[in-house]
């Protein structure tokens, strides 16, 4: 796991014959667990199997808590065959879902991202809201999170929006690059449409709002202080 698609071909494509790919024996695997490209995954792919090789884009959902108690949502692009032999491996660290060919999870951990980017946005706006209007904001989301506004971003991030504590599981930055490849993706197919999505665009250039400042580094549950900064707060 990595940082950026930029960073993954590198790592893995690039660095002068010295790469991942370059140090594989025949019949070995890549798993790769950043949020990267769809189709960087599938090029990935392909370059892994002229060697005799695999890999696996198996980007993952859960923060930092659900890494440390081993829950996290693993979503598994690649060989079906191959992402069960890895099994034994991804049950360590939570439970794996195939969700089809190369690339295919990458492009389910982007639609992930698109509702937790949502999910980020109305909490923020709701614990402002409640606080504007003199409610006890711990008595709120006690009262509403065994609702339909209940979700695991109330659950990861609630209370933490609460107590300050904007300490990153995840960077908000990354919330930007993942947040576009979804807005800006072009689907490789014959009529070439790009989904219409005007709530991730507006998720992402919040979440660019804190990168502009300088909260990039933050976690994203530090959404909540774009939404107060555009309040005067």
């Amino acid at each position: 796991m990595v940082g950026h698609p930029s960073d993954v071909r590198s790592v893995v494509l690039e660095s002068q014959g010295k790469g991942v790919l370059a140090g594989l024996n025949p019949g070995g695997v890549i798993v790769d667990t950043t949020s990267s490209h769809p189709s960087l995954a599938r090029e990935i792919f392909a370059a892994a199997r002229t060697k005799g090789c695999w890999a696996v884009d198996s980007p993952v959902s859960g923060g930092d808590i659900g890494a440390r108690d081993g829950k996290l949502a693993i979503l598994a692009g690649g060989d079906e065959g191959v992402i069960k032999w890895l099994s034994p491996l991804f049950e360590l660290l939570g439970k794996a879902t195939y969700m089809g060919p190369a690339g295919c999870g990458q492009s389910c951990k982007i639609a992930n991202q698109i509702v937790v980017g949502g999910n980020l946005l109305g909490l923020s706006e709701g614990l402002l809201f409640s606080e504007k209007a003199g409610l006890d904001v711990k008595k709120w989301m006690d009262a509403v999170r065994g609702g339909a506004a209940g979700s695991m971003v109330m659950e990861l991030y609630g209370e933490r929006m609460i107590e300050r504590d904007f300490r990153p599981g995840g960077f908000a930055e990354y919330m930007v690059k993942d947040l576009g490849m979804g807005v800006d993706l072009v689907e490789e197919s014959e009529d070439r449409r790009v989904p219409v999505l005007p709530g991730a665009a507006l998720s992402k250039q919040l979440f660019a709002g804190m990168v502009a400042n300088g909260d990039g580094h933050l976690g994203t549950q530090g959404l909540i202080t774009v939404i107060e900064r555009l309040n005067s707060k």
